[in-house]
Order: structure tokens, then C-alpha cells, then sequence
């Protein structure tokens, strides 16, 4: 029986993507399967890279920034460096959709020769690579968005004439600040899943522990930095999509509150659809790398472009008030606190899951911070909530973009083919008890004013980004942790905290363990081990500029208390 169109079309696109790749960073040999070889971190994809490739690209967004903007790193080598390290990731673990590596290379010998005359850098992001998710239009480049459907088309449509034309508000602004765009990165098709998977690439791989996934529906953007193919990047978020690929490979990754980040020309999945808004978000491997880049983009005025984009430009006064909050408490005074949720009544964790948290509650202990036992109102409303939102069109839009093509769908993508349609009345009764959830959380989080002994309520909310660490391919359990953000449409930031560890995370001799009521065991110790592990930070709306300064002094404690094994 011969294979389908669909699936010809898919495979052509495939090889195209890695026909794209120069020759001279194409590997020679097979990557080992990932039964003999898990992790391509590290050691093994280093072993392709010279010295001074390894020095650039393991170099964070703010120093390769204050090299290039200076004149001591060339924009063509830091160019360079991370367009061969991206083309190795991508024969590794799939990450890619579209590579154009050479227009990369001219436009940062264009940064290079501006600099030369002006002894300047064109902007704060002068000579920066920076990789976005394949939801942005970038002009020449495709945009399929994991689709078969898409290849060769404006977002399904056959001879549009913005086809290859324009560009997102995004990439616009992220040219305009110096940042150099060279690939854009693998996505569920539908968006609407956290693995990556579709029928142009396959599978993206976690590169820490290829069993496993690097999460969705930013993934490829994920597991990209993971092997340090990228120093920073833009993902979207409407139920989890920037954080769990951020936590599922050891990164940080911020989920703005609607209307930061100008989302006007990005293709979506449920356009039009205003109950909870898909959201604009940096990843990167470093905290001061998101602050960076979201500093950036605010300083371009986005709301005189985008419609939908707030007027609110960076705001220096939070971040000091919030630093003087962070002195103060060094100083010994108990300046901060923080609500702590273990279980959110819905999905019982895994045991690297508890055991992040308690390294993260040990280690605001130790700074002097009051943590308080989070007890919002049901999580299961806004599992409900979100679900019926995410379902409101019957699965008309996911079922025509397949369509288009007839290709089949992967089992992770979230929603139905042939649900009902809700009537008008029916989303305003849905936007109205959205409403009456979010003013209930408000309430909650402002009565914690009575216990946190600072005069305010608590600073933040530590959680879980999901049930379990990155996740065996078909096990993701629940997006309830981070899908009740996106209802609330809080501040929210991925903060990596430790790896699962076969030897660590089992029960003790008597069957016990702590926090056990909260704690699920159908885990498999051997399958996760050295899966990256992350919590999440999550403030009020609006609260980006505190929760990005309290991630970057946070997530350097956090860290060395689990580096000292606390």
C-alpha cells in the first residue's frame, strides 16, 4: 500500500529542513538510540564544537550581549557559533522547523559593518541570536506551525499574498533592537499539546534524557537551549506552553500577563477565541537573560502597534522596591513571603516533584522568608474552566487545519473532532464564572495579608509545572498547575531546581516518604532518571518586572542549596 500524500508531503519537508544544513556541520554517523545513550548535553554535543564555539554559545544572552555591543565578539561569530550548535541539536533530538542560516550570516555582517562605522551597537540586543517558536512570520521563511496542511501556504491558504511576505510585530521589534534571527523551532501541531509532535518532524526528544519529552507546545524552543543551540528565545503560552518546556529542560521561562509582549501577525491555533489569550514569553537559560529580553521588547513601544498591547513600559520603581525588599531581608529583617502548594487537590506528584519543593521551601527558610501552605479555591473549577474554553468551538478549528492535508492526529493533542459548539450565551455564562473564579483567587490571595507578618500578602506562589518531571512520551497527567495561571491570566516564571534521581527519589525501607498523601507511585524511578525538574513562580497580573527580579535572586539560592544537596 503506498504511504498517503499527507505523509510524502511531511517527509519531503523533513529532509528539506536537514538538506538545509551546511555539509560541514552535518554528522558523519548515527547518534546512538537513546537506550544506550540518554543524555547529548554536555560532553557529547561539545565534542563537535571548537573551544571558542563552546566559550560563545555556553555564554548567557547578557554577557554575549555586553560582547558584542562593545566590539570584542564579532556579530558573525556569535552568529555562527550558534547556527552550527542549533544544527547539531536538531540532528539529535528533531527541534527544528526552519533553519535559514545563511540570511543570519548576512545580517550580522551587516550588525558587524554598522558597527565598524558607528562604533555602536544598533540596539540593546545588538548581535544577539535569538530562536522563536514557528508561530512567527519571518520574511522568506515558512510557517507550518507543525502542520502538513500549512507547507507551501499563508497559515492554510493557497496563494495568499503574504506568504513569505511579512512579518510578526515581534520579529519586527526584535530586529530593530539588533537580534539576530536564524531558526525557528518544532511545535505540536495544534499548539494544543505538552509533547511536541507532529507529522513534518516527528518527535523533539528531551536532550537531557532522550526516553523522555521536552514538553510542548514551545518545545523545540525547550530542548534548542537545552543543548545551548540558542541563547534566548520567544515561546507562547496559553495553558502552560512557555513554562513546562522551560521546567521539562532546566530553564527559566516568564508567561506575561496579556498584552507585555505584542502577539499582532503571530499565527495561532483558536484565533479570535478572547477567554483566555494565548500570551508571548522569553525562555532562556538564565533569569537575567528573560529580564534582558522582555526589557527590550517593552522599550519598543508595542502598544503603538499591536491593538491589543498595554501601555506599560518597563518599570524601574518595581524592581527597586523589590530589591530593597530582598537587602532588607539579607540584612535579617523578614521582609518576604511566600505561599507554597504541594498539591493542588487535583494531581498527585511524583517524587522529584516534592522533593524540588522542599528544596525550594528549605531554601526560603534559610533566607528568612515566611512561607505560608497555599489553600486557594478549587483548582478542580478552573481544571473545568479552562477545559470547556479550550473546547468552546467543538473542535472546528483543529479538525479543519488537519483537514487540509487529511493527515492523522498525534493522541497527545488536546481536544475533540466532533465535540458541540458552545452558543453565544453559553461562552458569556463561561467568561462570567471565569470572572467570579478570578475575583475569588483575588480575595483569597489578599486575605494571606493576616498570616504573612509583612503587612502585605504573600510575594509569590512556589507550585508544581506538572505532575511529574519531563515526562514519558503519552504520560503527561494533568496541565492543571499551570492552566489555572493562564484563567487567573497571572504572572508566571519557570525556575529550574534539580534533576529526578533513581537513587533519591524512591520510598524508604519502611514504605514511607515525606509528604506521602501527596505523592503518586506509579513512577518509574529508572525511566526518569536525570529528568530536569522545575517549579514555578507565580505573581499577581501584571507583576513581571517583581517576579523577574525575585526569579534572579531566587534562583541562584535555589540553586545552590540543590547543587549542596539541602
Amino acid at each position: 500500500m503506498h504511504d498517503p500524500s499527507w505523509r510524502l508531503k511531511g517527509e519531503a519537508k523533513r529532509l528539506s529542513i536537514l538538506n538545509s544544513i551546511p555539509e560541514k556541520w552535518r554528522l558523519e554517523y548515527p547518534v546512538p538510540p537513546a537506550t544506550e545513550l540518554r543524555d547529548v548535553t554536555g560532553d557529547y554535543i561539545r565534542q563537535y564544537l571548537t573551544e571558542r564555539e563552546i566559550k560563545i554559545t555556553e555564554t548567557d544572552a547578557v554577557d554575549i550581549v555586553a560582547h558584542t555591543s562593545t566590539g570584542r565578539w564579532s556579530s558573525l561569530e556569535v552568529t555562527e557559533a550558534f547556527c552550527h550548535r542549533a544544527a547539531l541539536a536538531h540532528q539529535l533530538v528533531n527541534c527544528l522547523h526552519e533553519v535559514f542560516f545563511e540570511a543570519a550570516i548576512e545580517d550580522a555582517k551587516q550588525q558587524d559593518e554598522y558597527f565598524a562605522k558607528h562604533k555602536t551597537p544598533i540596539g540593546p540586543l545588538h548581535g544577539l541570536p535569538v530562536s522563536l517558536k514557528d508561530q512567527f512570520h519571518v520574511k522568506g521563511v515558512e510557517t507550518t506551525m507543525g502542520y502538513v496542511g500549512w507547507i507551501g501556504t499563508f497559515e492554510g491558504k493557497q496563494n495568499d499574498p503574504r506568504n513569505g511576505t511579512g512579518e510578526s510585530e515581534l520579529v519586527r521589534e526584535l530586529r530593530n533592537l539588533g537580534a539576530v534571527l536564524y531558526c525557528k523551532t518544532s511545535v505540536p501541531a495544534t499548539l494544543m499539546a505538552t509533547e511536541t509532535i507532529n507529522n513534518i518532524i516527528s518527535y523533539t526528544w528531551n536532550p537531557k534524557n532522550r526516553l523522555l519529552s521536552c514538553g510542548g507546545s514551545s518545545g523545540g524552543e525547550g530542548a534548542l537551549m537545552a543543548l545551548r543551540g540558542s541563547p534566548a528565545g520567544f515561546g507562547t503560552d496559553i495553558g502552560g506552553s512557555v513554562r513546562i518546556p522551560a521546567g521539562f529542560n532546566f530553564l527559566y521561562g516568564l508567561r506575561p500577563s496579556a498584552g507585555r509582549i505584542p502577539y499582532q501577525g503571530a499565527a495561532n491555533s483558536l484565533d479570535g477565541q478572547g477567554s483566555i489569550l494565548s500570551v508571548i514569553g522569553p525562555i532562556a537559560p538564565t533569569a537575567r537573560s528573560l529580564t534582558l529580553l522582555f526589557k527590550a521588547v517593552l522599550g519598543q513601544e508595542p502598544w503603538l502597534y499591536d491593538p491589543l498591547a498595554l501601555e506599560l513600559p518597563w518599570r524601574d520603581e518595581v524592581v527597586s522596591e523589590t530589591r530593597a525588599l530582598i537587602e532588607k531581608g539579607r540584612a535579617g529583617a523578614s521582609t518576604l513571603a511566600f505561599g507554597i502548594m504541594k498539591y493542588d487537590g487535583v494531581a498527585l506528584v511524583h517524587p522529584p516533584i516534592a522533593r524540588g519543593l522542599r528544596i525550594v521551601e528549605k531554601t526560603l527558610q534559610r533566607l528568612g522568608h515566611r512561607v505560608i501552605e497555599w489553600k486557594p479555591p478549587s483548582h478542580a473549577i478552573a481544571v473545568e474552566l479552562f477545559s470547556k474554553v479550550f473546547n468552546m468551538d467543538g473542535g472546528t478549528d483543529l479538525k479543519y487545519h488537519f483537514g487540509l492535508s487529511g493527515e492523522s492526529r498525534a493522541p497527545q493533542v488536546i481536544g475533540t473532532e466532533d465535540g458541540v459548539q458552545l452558543t453565544a450565551s453559553e461562552i458569556a455564562a463561561l467568561n462570567v464564572a471565569k470572572r467570579e473564579y478570578q475575583k475569588q483567587y483575588m480575595d483569597y490571595w489578599n486575605s494571606t495579608t493576616e498570616v504573612t507578618g509583612t503587612g502585605r500578602p504573600v510575594d509569590g506562589l512556589f507550585c508544581p509545572l506538572a505532575p511529574h518531571a519531563a515526562v514519558i512520551p503519552n504520560e503527561f497527567k494533568a496541565f492543571g498547575y499551570t492552566g489555572f495561571v493562564n484563567l487567573l491570566d497571572y504572572t508566571s516564571l519557570a525556575i529550574p531546581v534539580t534533576f529526578a534521581d533513581k537513587k533519591v527519589d524512591v520510598r524508604s525501607a519502611d514504605g514511607s516518604v515525606n509528604d506521602s498523601e501527596h505523592i503518586q507511585w506509579d513512577y518509574d524511578a529508572e525511566s526518569y532518571d536525570a529528568a530536569p525538574v522545575g517549579v514555578q513562580l507565580v505573581g499577581r497580573r501584571l507583576q513581571e518586572e517583581k517576579m523577574l527580579t525575585l526569579a534572579e535572586y531566587l534562583g541562584e539560592e535555589i540553586a545552590q542549596d540543590a547543587e549542596e544537596g539541602v
